[in-house]
């Protein structure tokens, strides 16, 4: 890349840790208020608070991004959400630019994305902090074999997912889940051998969680199709407005009731049925992602 693009990454990347700095700070102290007085009232004078600066906070980056790019979206299947809804959201992931993109789609039309977070990410400077402020939940993302070897892993995340939703019951929420629970990759769709063409093989014991732990507190699951047809691209190149178009396809889907109460990791009768459920999802999944990736549309 020239000297020039370089030096306008380096102008929107310091706009965006300005951003950063001048959101994260105050929802901080606020997100101290709330935990040194743990008392209903303050709870809920604090929330709305809390999830205005992280709502500002998006759509200035949002704003900054549309400023110093030329990147198109076409976007479908906004109609009928709801500001103050409670959705479950399933995503494909292939890049960090995704988050950038469901931010973009989603702020101020569905309740702010409350992500599961890898337990390390606590540690980073400044964002850690924010993402705790916001009840953001901190997962150990413990592998198959290691939740073999040790269960009580297991029990440990379900916990907090647990811990998790019950914070989020009280509230407008939107709970974000990247089914794959990676980023996609040809190497990594080689090596599982995937059925799917676009996608990896969904995980489903974590969205199992979340549906026994609030299910009946959910009144639909969101299901996002991202598409890059210029390919997978980084945020360096988003910066660098060498991502020329986002397509992304929402459904709204109705949560089975027969799946929101069950025990996933020792019921192995109620296991089958949820994967049954969540690879047909995934099915649909991949055909919407293959139309989104050929077909010409218009821009949103």
């Amino acid at each position: 890349m020239s000297l020039l693009l370089w030096l306008r990454i380096a102008l929107v990347l310091l706009l965006i840790v300005l951003n950063t700095l001048v959101h994260a700070l105050p929802l901080l102290a606020v997100g101290v208020v709330k935990a040194v007085l743990p008392l209903g009232a303050v709870r809920r004078a604090c929330n709305p608070v809390l999830t205005g600066l992280a709502e500002n906070w998006i759509a200035v980056n949002t704003a900054m991004i549309g400023a110093f790019t030329r990147t198109r979206f076409a976007i479908e299947g906004l109609d009928g959400l709801q500001r103050d809804g409670h959705y479950l959201v399933l995503a494909n992931h292939q890049s960090w630019v995704d988050i950038v993109v469901l931010q973009k789609v989603f702020n101020r039309r569905i309740p702010l994305l409350r992500f599961f977070l890898k337990r390390q990410l606590f540690w980073v400077p400044v964002l850690g902090l924010a993402w705790w402020a916001l009840d953001f939940p901190f997962m150990g993302r413990y592998t198959r074999k290691q939740i073999a070897r040790n269960p009580e892993l297991g029990r440990r995340d379900m916990e907090a997912t647990r811990r998790a939703c019950a914070k989020f019951r009280d509230i407008p929420v939107s709970v974000m889940n990247f089914v794959e629970g990676t980023r996609f990759t040809p190497a990594k769709h080689d090596g599982q051998a995937s059925p799917y063409r676009h996608l990896l093989k969904p995980k489903s014991g974590g969205v199992a969680f979340v549906l026994d732990a609030m299910g009946d507190g959910l009144q639909a699951v969101l299901d996002v199709s991202i598409a890059y047809p210029g390919g997978r691209p980084t945020l360096v190149e988003l910066m660098a407005d060498r991502v020329p178009e986002v397509r992304v396809k929402v459904r709204q889907r109705p949560i089975p009731p027969e799946l929101v109460a069950g025990n996933y990791q020792e019921d192995r009768a109620f296991r089958a049925r949820f994967q049954q459920w969540m690879n047909a999802v995934w099915q649909e999944k991949d055909a919407d992602l293959a139309r989104l990736l050929e077909r010409e549309q218009s821009h949103a």
